[in-house]
């Protein structure tokens, strides 16, 4: 019985929980029902406004591996910072509060690094569209045992294997050991991905979809604005960086300009969007050119990231200060 646990746990579950009473329920459910018994879950309430807490403190009252840490809002990257730091489980996996998963998902995750002596396991996803309960399979996919350079060169081109931190499970030491944590920003699984494969010793993908990535109207693509475009666009600002200062940049080119190209083709298109939305075009060519501009230098064969500040700008603006810009010229 999961309650009779006392050891350390194999696994330590992460999440981050904000404003999600409409999902948090579904999500913790599916998780209390794996058929792998042997893990821990930590649900780090991230200042929700909502009925969120009362849910998990519910079901923390009512299983005792559910622990509950209760924080002043200070955004996602923030909560699973402090969920790794009170994790014990040797592996560790992050679910997103308004998501699920199958049954098996953690088996399945836990063999696949076991079996084959890997210390990452990837597995892939439905997009569940909440609004019509339509499922529609991740297609773009793999399978085997890849070493870490292989997996590294697909890891960056962002396909076969994303930057995603959800369906995922991580030996617990790729963050302790090298003191990785998320930073304070939207896309930051992007920025850091590259740094936890980068010291794995291999990464095993199964080609089966054990999560459900919970598309609806509050979900982060679906609503994009200028700060996450930005956010988007300093994550792989990070992981050249990143790539550079470990000597790694040469090695892996390819593979960067590849997420580049498709980085900037997704901002032109999160752009096109927003104005859209705004009802507002004026800018937007502005934007496009600043996005190029930026994609341009972040991938310049010149880049130092010894000469760079501390501080990655934004390159968009918001069309309503962009339509103000104009008005007062």
């Amino acid at each position: 019985m999961l309650s009779e646990k006392v050891a350390e746990p194999k696994i330590s579950i992460i999440i981050p929980v904000y404003n999600v009473e409409k999902y948090i329920g579904k999500c913790l459910s599916s998780l209390v029902s794996q058929t792998f018994t042997d893990f821990e879950i930590i649900a780090v309430n991230d200042g929700s406004k909502d009925d969120s807490l009362g849910i998990l403190q519910r079901f923390e009252e009512r299983y005792d591996f559910i622990k509950v840490i209760n924080q002043k809002n200070g955004g996602i990257a923030n909560a699973r910072n402090n969920g790794l730091a009170v994790a014990r489980g040797e592996y560790v996996c992050f679910v997103d509060s308004d998501d699920y998963v199958s049954p098996t998902y953690l088996e399945e995750l836990y063999n696949a690094c076991v079996d084959t002596g890997s210390d990452i396991s990837c597995c892939y996803y439905y997009f569940h569209f909440v609004e019509n309960n339509f499922l529609f399979e991740y297609p773009f996919r793999c399978r085997g045992i890849f070493k870490p350079s292989d997996a590294m060169k697909k890891l960056l081109r962002d396909v076969e294997i994303q930057s995603l931190v959800w369906n995922k499970m991580y030996k617990r030491t790729l963050f302790t050991d090298y003191d990785i944590k998320f930073p304070t920003m939207c896309f930051e699984d992007m920025a850091v991905a590259n740094r936890i494969f980068a010291n794995a010793n291999q990464v095993v993908v199964i080609d089966r979809p054990l999560y459900y990535y919970n598309q609806h109207p509050s979900s982060t693509l679906a609503t994009m604005n200028a700060d996450k475009i930005n956010d988007f666009i300093r994550a792989i600002a990070m992981v050249r960086i990143s790539l550079e200062k470990n000597g790694l940049y040469e090695k892996y080119k390819k593979s960067y300009l590849a997420l580049t190209r498709k980085t900037c083709a997704c901002c032109y298109l999160y752009v096109l969007k927003l104005h859209n939305e705004k009802k507002c075009m004026r800018g937007c060519m502005t934007n496009m050119r600043r996005i190029s501009r930026a994609i341009r230098h972040y991938s310049a064969d010149e880049f130092s990231p010894t000469t760079m500040f501390s501080e990655l700008p934004d390159v968009v603006d918001s069309p309503e200060k962009l339509e103000k810009d104009y008005s007062t010229r």
